[in-house]
């Protein structure tokens, strides 16, 4: 039993440490397994979000009504009515399409749909579920995030 508790922890941390599913597989490494559902435009999509105080925090927020729009050329961004006061514990790595962030000093959600790199302020909460093509869409929409 000892043996397979350790065979646990290693498979854990190969998987947290940026391999595919890592940090943010499910229920484990990482992974809450708390969805949140976004609507916007004809699009309904998941993401997962980390088990982390941040990404708690915005689930206690839910169900929200947004606006989201384009901003540079590779995110989507969405303003929260109240600013997130629980902080991440470091910065990350392994950035990638998919992520869902927020950038704590304006207060916003960020989807990223294309490649991007980690700057101070931004808090990784979770990944999209099914891939970025609902981002792809430009424009500014109402967008409605619920608990699934």
């Amino acid at each position: 039993m000892a043996q397979d508790m350790t065979r646990r922890s290693a498979v854990g941390a190969i998987l947290a440490a940026g391999l595919p599913g890592g940090a943010y597989g499910g229920t484990g490494a990482g992974g809450s397994g708390m969805k949140i559902q976004f609507a916007f435009d004809s699009h309904v999509f998941t993401a997962t979000l980390l088990d982390e105080a941040p990404a708690q925090e915005l689930a206690a927020m839910l169900p929200l009504d947004l606006t989201i729009e384009d901003y540079s050329n590779n995110e989507k961004i969405a303003y929260l009515p109240r600013k997130l006061t629980r902080r991440a514990n470091a910065s990350f790595g392994n950035e990638a399409p998919g992520d869902l962030c927020y950038y704590a000093p304006w207060g916003n959600l960020v989807l990223y749909y294309a490649a991007y790199h980690y700057s101070p302020g931004l808090i990784r909460l979770g990944r999209l579920d099914d891939g970025v093509q609902p981002l792809m869409t430009r424009g500014k929409f109402p967008l409605r995030a619920t608990r699934v």
